[in-house]
C-alpha cells in the first residue's frame, strides 16, 4: 500500500499550513540567532589575539610566497589607479555577499523547501567548521597587515560598514574565506536550481567574481579562497548526506512499497510517489 509522508498535510488556504509555517518560520529564525551567539562567542576569543593573528598572516604570506602565490598585493595595485574598478569590485564585496546569501535563502524557503534545507545546513556546517578555525588559528587579512596593501573598503567606501558594523565584525577571521566559500555554496544550488540560462550564468559567475573581489580589496589571501572553497564544498557534501537521509515509514518497506514525496514549495500541494526503497529517486523530485 502506498505510504504517504507528507510534512504539510493540506489544501491551499487551510490554516494548518498557515500554521507550520510560522512554526517553520521560528524554527529558522531561532537557528540563526544561536549561530549569531556562537560568532560572537568565538570573536570574544580571538579579540585580543592581534598580534598572533598579525604574525599568521604574515606566516601565510611566506608561505604563498615559496609557492609563488603571493599575488595579492601585484593585483591591487593594478586596480588601485582606476577608481571605477576599485568601486566595481568593492560592491561585489559588499552587496555580492549578505544580500545575496538572504536573497537566495528567502527565495528558497518559499520555493524550493528541500534545497533550502541543504543550502542552509551547508552554511551552518561550513560555518562551524570554520568557526574551529578562526579560533585555534586567527588570521589577519592583508590590510591589517603592516604597509604595501590598501583597505578599499574601509577608505573609499561606507557602506560594508552600514552593513555590517565593525563592532560586529571578527577581524582575524581571514582563513578560510567564507566569503568566497559560502558564495560557492549559492552559486552550485542556484545553478543547480536555475530556472533559466541567466541564473545558471549567476551561478558560475558569483563566485569567480567574489574570489577577485576578496583579494582585490585586501581583505583576503589566494590561500584563503582556496580553503574557503574547500570548507564549503566539505559543508555542502555533509548537508547533502543529511537532507538525502530516507524518511522512516514505520515498518518494513520492500520493494514494491512507495512513498508520496511531497514538493515542499509554500504552501506544499504538489506530490509525486516514488519506490520507497529509492530514496536517490526522492531526492531527485526536489530538483524538478
Amino acid at each position: 500500500m502506498p505510504q504517504r509522508v507528507d510534512r504539510f498535510p493540506s489544501f491551499p488556504g487551510d490554516s494548518s499550513v498557515s500554521g507550520r509555517v510560522v512554526v517553520d518560520f521560528g524554527r529558522q529564525l531561532v537557528l540563526i540567532v544561536a549561530a549569531a551567539l556562537l560568532y560572537f562567542g568565538v570573536r570574544g576569543r580571538t579579540e585580543g589575539a592581534e598580534a598572533l593573528a598579525v604574525a599568521n598572516g604574515l606566516d601565510l604570506l611566506a608561505f604563498e610566497r615559496a609557492l609563488g602565490l603571493d599575488i595579492e598585493a601585484g593585483l591591487q595595485a593594478l586596480i588601485l589607479p582606476h577608481h571605477w574598478m576599485v568601486t566595481v569590485f568593492n560592491w561585489i564585496y559588499i552587496w555580492g555577499h549578505w544580500p545575496v546569501i538572504a536573497a537566495t535563502l528567502i527565495w528558497l524557503y518559499r520555493t524550493r523547501r528541500r534545497d533550502y534545507r541543504l543550502l542552509r545546513n551547508a552554511l551552518f556546517i561550513s560555518g562551524a567548521i570554520g568557526l574551529v578555525i578562526f579560533t585555534l588559528h586567527p588570521v589577519a587579512p592583508p590590510r591589517l597587515l603592516p604597509g604595501g596593501f590598501v583597505d578599499t573598503v574601509t577608505e573609499l567606501s561606507t557602506s560594508y560598514r552600514v552593513l555590517q558594523p565593525p563592532s560586529l565584525v571578527n577581524k582575524y577571521a581571514a582563513l578560510p574565506s567564507l566569503h568566497v566559500g559560502w558564495n560557492l555554496l549559492i552559486g552550485v544550488v542556484v545553478y543547480r536550481t536555475g530556472v533559466n540560462r541567466w541564473a545558471r550564468v549567476f551561478g558560475v559567475v558569483s563566485p569567480m567574481a567574489m574570489v577577485a573581489a576578496v583579494v582585490l580589496t585586501g581583505n583576503h589571501y589566494v590561500v584563503d579562497a582556496a580553503l574557503g572553497a574547500v570548507v564549503a564544498l566539505t559543508g555542502l557534501a555533509g548537508a547533502w548526506w543529511l537532507t538525502s537521509i530516507p524518511v522512516p515509514t514505520g515498518g518494513h518497506v520492500t520493494g514494491n512499497d512507495r512513498v508520496t514525496v511531497v514538493d515542499e514549495a509554500w504552501p506544499a500541494t504538489a506530490s509525486v510517489s516514488v519506490p520507497a526503497n529509492r530514496p536517490w529517486a526522492a531526492a531527485a523530485v526536489g530538483r524538478r
